[in-house]
Formats: C-alpha cells, structure tokens, sequence
C-alpha cells in the first residue's frame, strides 16, 4: 500500500461511510450526532451547498445554447442524454457515457451522479411512505422473500426524517399511503381538483391527491437552524437551490454532520473493497483508489456503511472477496446481484379539457397531483401482479397563430390565445424482482481505477406488459368519464433504468440461506457491515423511493450504534 507515510492512526475512524448522497448523507449526519469520528468516502468530487451551483442563477438568455445539448454532446452521451435532466444547466452533475463505462448484456440506461451529493441534487423530490400493504407485497404472492419489517417498524423513523427534512403535503387518510408530518400543501390546479373529485365520487377505491414533496413551504426552526429557506417554486431545482428549499443532502444531511466537528470528507476516493479480516470474523476496513493520483489508501473503522447507491453497492460487495468470501462480502446465499428490479416508467396519457376558459395556473409548482395505487392492493384481483402509482398534472398553453409575412406575422405572434386545458399522467408500475434480473462483475473488463466493470442484465417482462396495458385502458376510461378529449397513450419504449430508481440485489429477509441482509440492514454473515440504499430493497412497490432509503439509514445508525455501546459491533 502507498500510504506508509501516513500512520494507521491517522487512517483510523470509529466509522465509515462509502456514498454522500441521499441516504449516504444521512448515515453521516445519524453517526456524527451520535459522536462518532466518522469518514465520508465519495468518489466523486465535492459540490459545496450554494459554492457549487453555477447556473442556479442563470437566466434563460445566459446560456450559450438556450440550455440545449449541442449535437457533440448529444452523440458523445447516449445514455446520459436520454435523461431529462442532462442540459445545458445541470449536466455537470450527470456522469458522462465514457468517464464511468459498464456493460449492458441487456439495454439499461444507467444515470448517475458522482458528486458530493450525488443524485439528491437531481431527484424529483417526491416523498411517499410505505405501508404495510407494500411491505406484505412478497408474502402475499410469492415472489421475492418476506419483508422482514413491517410498516410499524418503519413508521416513527419515517416521522423522524421528515420532521427534518420537509415534506409538504395533505393528511389524505389513505390506509394504502399513510400520513406524514406535512408542512403546508402546495395547490392543485381547478382541473386536477375538478378531476379529483370526479374520481372520488365515481370510484371508492381511487384517489387523486396533492404529491407529497421534499419542499419547505414552511420553514420550521429546525430548517431554519439548517440555513434553509421558503421554496421560492422556482423550478430550477435540478441546478441546486441556493436557498435550499428542497432537501438535498448538500444543503442538508452534509453541511449537519460538518457542524459536529466529527466528519471527515473525503471525495475523489474511488471504493475499491470492503476489507474483511479472516481471524477477527469481521470487516476492519475500507480500501480506496484516489482517483485522481490512483493511489491506493487502506481506511479502517469498527462500522462501515455502505451506501453508493444501489448498483455500486453491489459492485463494491461483489468486488469485496476474501478466503472466507470467495463471492463477494456477506454472499453465502450466493444471491448477491440478483432479484435486482426498478420501476416502469414507459407508459404515459395526455387528453385536453375544454372547460374552466375563464382560468389558468398562475407562478410555478414543483410537483404535481398524484393517484396511488389502487390495483391488487387489497386482494389480488387482476391478471399481473402488483400495481402501479401515476402522477397527474395540468395546464394551458398559448395557441399562436404563425400566418402572414412581416408585419402581418409580427401582430399575429404577439397576439395569444389561450389553447384548451392539456392534462398528463405518467405510470409508475413496479416490477417483480427476478432471479433473472442481475448485476455481476466482468471477467475482463476493469475500468481505470482497475476495478471490473459492472455486467447489468435487466428487463421487462410479461407482467410489465400487462400492467402497462392496464394502465393505458383504466387511465383512458376515468379520462372518458371525466369528459377529457384528444386521449392519446404513450409508450416511450424506454429501456430500464431511465425511472432512476434501481433496487435490489443485496436484499433484506429472514433467512440468510434466501437474503443478504437482517431486519436491521446488517449483512448476516459480516455483522459490522450496513447497506441503507436502494440494494437493500426486497419489492420496490410503486412509490418514489428515497424517503424509505433516508428512513432506513437513520433506523440502522441507531441500532449500530446501540450494539456497538453493548459492545457487539
């Protein structure tokens, strides 16, 4: 090892945390609270709230190419340039196709943001619990193993995180999407109140409700003591908010955990393993690539949170063998990397309503109406398993009379006429995790760290197929109904990965012989070692899924460091 200058003391921390992103931010933030001297690995670099965001500011005009890609860009970045948050104002926050290569046996467009940070600078700020009808998914049919939590184990550390991160949102009494601790809600539109109550009049086990979202509408003392502000909707989020009016963990979990005086921030450190030692019967370590000089630097700690984000987490475990672990850490059942699974995002409706002539919407909203699940939820009782959630959302645009030459077109353009009321929802189907559906490490492949690239081999399947096509015709009779016109589906065909939000692969359960993980989110076999991203996930159910990961890693922390006081850690 090159770090023979730097004594193991200096390399020593009571605990680590690989990822500083959304859950990896409160894994730091759970830990330096708690008083432990705690190493924040990132791989990539650091983004310092309101130091970091050069466009947040811009306007439209400011920008060399209108925030469009120019074509360079656009062929040199397939992947990336599909996601619709890689512009010209927040791609230096994306990964680039060719800096972080992988293989896809089948097609899966990986998004990724290697950053301090990482994705909760990008994500859609969409905040819905769990409950119980989602955790018992599993045992109710069959595929993928038993939750080995149920929504009361989860329920006051939902509370928990968002009490400090801000949610706003409705008391909406749904036995099927539990209340939180709201802030205020934002409002819905005339059309979505009217097709609101449309649905609740027409059908009992339906709902349209305002969507819960990581917004301060409402700046408790708590947001307040974080530096944060009102969300001024300004809908530039994906730029990072210089008042931190959504939750990122740069304006949030990170700058918390700084202020205890117990974080150390390491970015530009690529995770090469999780050290294991054989006579202890534990892991002692973390092993680290700088990736800028490539040096490699052993880090060590009595706890090691892994939190790199769901396929990376998978990575760093597969890549983390030994004499003990020939497959990777923690991997007797030998089902590391698969049951992996994401959600369906391919499917969307559009329709126009010609009605309420006399208003629109006025100012900007960050979010939008949803509609919960409502297939299978009580009993099963369609042809595919599970169920799908949708956002909804409306709005008028102008009709602009583009006749004439000159003069004539010059009046024509400036005079607007509002167009009809145009509303939209998109499907968020979940997908059954499948044996089938893997990540795996290639044999020849390393990328220049010398780490193998990771193999993704994902797909949709008949149940998707049939879930997507109930979506299309359930949404397109309540459209029917509710008087909209002009009803167009669409199916964008997209490949997997695009919904960004990939889970599985290093499961929780009962059984170690069938999960890699205990109700805890402790590896089994390796007792020191905790995953609170989205690998941990045994369904993803249809809700948007970073509160669950926040709520997780808060709940493991605390019985961490519980077992490491009683010494059994």
């Amino acid at each position: 090892m090159g770090n023979n200058n730097n004594s193991i003391k200096n390399r020593t921390f009571d605990a680590i945390v690989i990822g500083a992103g959304m859950s990896g931010g409160w894994a730091a933030k759970e830990l330096t609270e708690k008083g432990l001297k705690t190493l924040v690995l990132e791989r990539g670099r650091d983004v310092k709230h309101l130091v970091d965001y050069p466009t947040t500011n811009m306007n439209p005009w400011e920008f060399e190419h209108r925030n469009q890609l120019p074509v360079d860009i656009q062929e040199a970045n397939p992947i990336a340039t599909r996601c619709y948050i890689f512009k010209e104002d927040a791609m230096h926050f994306v990964v680039k196709d060719n800096e972080h290569p992988y293989v896809q046996e089948k097609p899966f467009d990986w998004i990724r943001g290697y950053q301090v940070g990482g994705k909760s600078l990008l994500w859609a700020r969409q905040t819905q619990r769990w409950s119980d009808f989602d955790f018992e998914g599993p045992a109710r049919d069959g595929f993928a193993v038993d939750w080995p939590i149920r929504y009361k184990d989860i329920a006051p550390w939902y509370s928990y995180v968002e009490k400090f991160a801000g949610i706003s949102g409705n008391k909406d009494g749904l036995p099927n999407l539990p209340d939180g601790e709201f802030l205020p809600p934002l409002e819905l539109s005339c059309v979505e109140n009217y097709f609101k109550d449309f649905i609740s009049k027409n059908y009992n086990d339906r709902h349209v409700i305002y969507a819960r979202c990581a917004h301060l509408t409402e700046p408790q003392p708590v947001h307040l003591q974080q530096g944060r502000a009102q969300c001024q909707n300004r809908n530039l989020c994906q730029r990072g908010c210089p008042f931190g009016g959504y939750f990122s963990a740069n304006s949030t979990t990170i700058p918390w955990a700084q202020k205890t005086g117990n974080m150390t921030l390491r970015p530009f450190s690529v995770v090469h393993s999780i050290i294991y030692d054989e006579k202890a019967g534990k892991a002692t370590g973390v092993r680290v690539i700088d990736s800028k000089t490539k040096e490699t630097i052993d880090y060590y700690a009595k706890v090691i949170f892994l939190n790199a984000g769901a396929l990376n987490s998978n990575l760093v475990l597969l890549n983390s063998i030994s004499h003990r672990f020939p497959n990777g850490l923690g991997n007797d059942s030998g089902i590391l990397g698969k049951y992996v699974a994401f959600h369906n995002y391919s499917a969307r409706i559009s329709a126009q309503y010609d009605a309420f002539k006399d208003t629109t919407t006025d100012g900007r909203r960050p979010t939008s109406a949803y509609f919960p699940r409502f297939r299978n939820v009580f009993k099963q009782e369609t042809g595919f398993l599970r169920g799908y959630a949708a956002g909804f959302n409306s709005g008028r645009s102008f009709n602009t009379n583009t006749d004439g030459f000159g003069e004539e077109l010059k009046k024509n353009l400036l005079h607007k006429e509002w167009g009809p009321w145009y509303v939209g929802s998109h499907m968020m189907g979940e997908t059954i995790p499948k044996e089938t559906n893997t990540v795996s490490l290639n044999s020849s492949k390393k990328d220049e760290w010398g780490i193998p690239l990771l193999n993704i081999n994902i797909s949709y399947d008949d149940n998707d197929a049939k879930m997507k096509q109930d979506f299309f015709e359930q949404f397109t009779e309540m459209y029917t109904k509710a008087g909209f016109t002009d009803i167009k589906t669409t199916d964008s065909k997209q490949a997997p990965g695009l919904d960004i939000h990939e889970m599985g692969g290093i499961r929780m359960g009962k059984d170690p012989k069938t999960s890699m993980l205990n109700k805890w989110n402790q590896l089994h076999a390796c007792t020191n070692v905790f995953v609170t991203d989205g690998g941990c996930m045994n369904s993803t159910s249809t809700q948007n899924p970073s509160l669950t990961y926040m709520a997780f890693a808060a709940r493991a922390v605390d019985y961490a460091v519980g077992e490491m006081k009683k010494g059994n850690l």
